[in-house]
């Protein structure tokens, strides 16, 4: 069977020097490894059911923060590369993806996305709720390192394994506060931030704080990936 199409959301429209798009190149060298086919989705889709009804899953990537407007927050000095265009577009695509059953990797700002999308709000700014013994975010440039502690009995316990990951990549500033309606946490940091969730009755939904793009040849990195592509070639089988 032919590799499963899945769609990787890119970050805001960038409009210094020569407009552009981005997204770093390991979301795709993941998705290649675990056998995927990558096909990159741009902030600005007028119609986002058409790209749904032609993938076989969807990565919601990480980057820039969303509008802390989109769910009741006060806007804060730390807050960086908003993007509206951006947040319409995944907001809309994850509904759909939800109303389809549509194999979904969410990462990151990709969980506060699903978080936000099911009436739940964030943290604007996670070091002012609980200091920065753990290191959430280290720079602009390179991702910070902490343990995160699976729950027992959780879809993500039986991709993972129950217990303690020893580090996982963590680049974020924001975080979930009150849950979405449906969600349940199922990791959390060593300081309780809410690492990974899970919606109630929606085994094809990966949600996870951290960057498993680059956590390499591990279950809580390749693992993530694996699950997703095995997903969706089940969902393109039942086409």
């Amino acid at each position: 069977m032919s590799r499963p199409l899945i769609g990787i959301t890119t970050y805001h429209r960038e409009t210094a020097g020569r407009s552009r798009f981005t997204l770093p190149s390991a979301y795709v060298d993941a998705l290649r490894a675990a056998h995927g086919l990558a096909v990159l989705v741009t902030p600005g889709e007028a119609e986002p059911e058409e790209l749904l009804v032609r993938l076989d899953g969807l990565v919601l990537s990480g980057g820039g923060d969303l509008d802390p407007a989109s769910y009741g927050g006060d806007p804060h000095a730390r807050t960086y590369a908003v993007s509206p265009e951006r947040d319409a577009l995944e907001l809309a695509l994850l509904k759909g993806a939800l109303e389809r059953g549509l194999p979904t990797l969410a990462i990151c700002r990709g969980m506060q996305i699903l978080n936000v999308a099911l009436g739940g709000d964030l943290h604007v700014h996670l070091p002012d709720v609980v200091g920065e013994a753990i290191a959430h975010r280290s720079s602009q440039t390179e991702a910070a390192s902490h343990a995160v502690r699976v729950a027992t009995g959780s879809r993500l316990a039986e991709r993972l394994g129950a217990g303690a990951l020893d580090a996982v990549p963590s680049w974020h500033h924001q975080a979930i506060d009150r849950l979405g309606a449906g969600l349940r946490p199922v990791a959390w940091a060593p300081d309780d931030v809410i690492e990974a969730v899970e919606l109630r009755g929606e085994a094809q939904l990966l949600a996870v704080q951290w960057h498993p793009e680059l956590a390499g040849a591990t279950p809580s990195g390749a693992g993530l990936f694996e699950a997703l592509v095995s997903r969706a070639r089940e969902y393109a089988r039942s086409r």
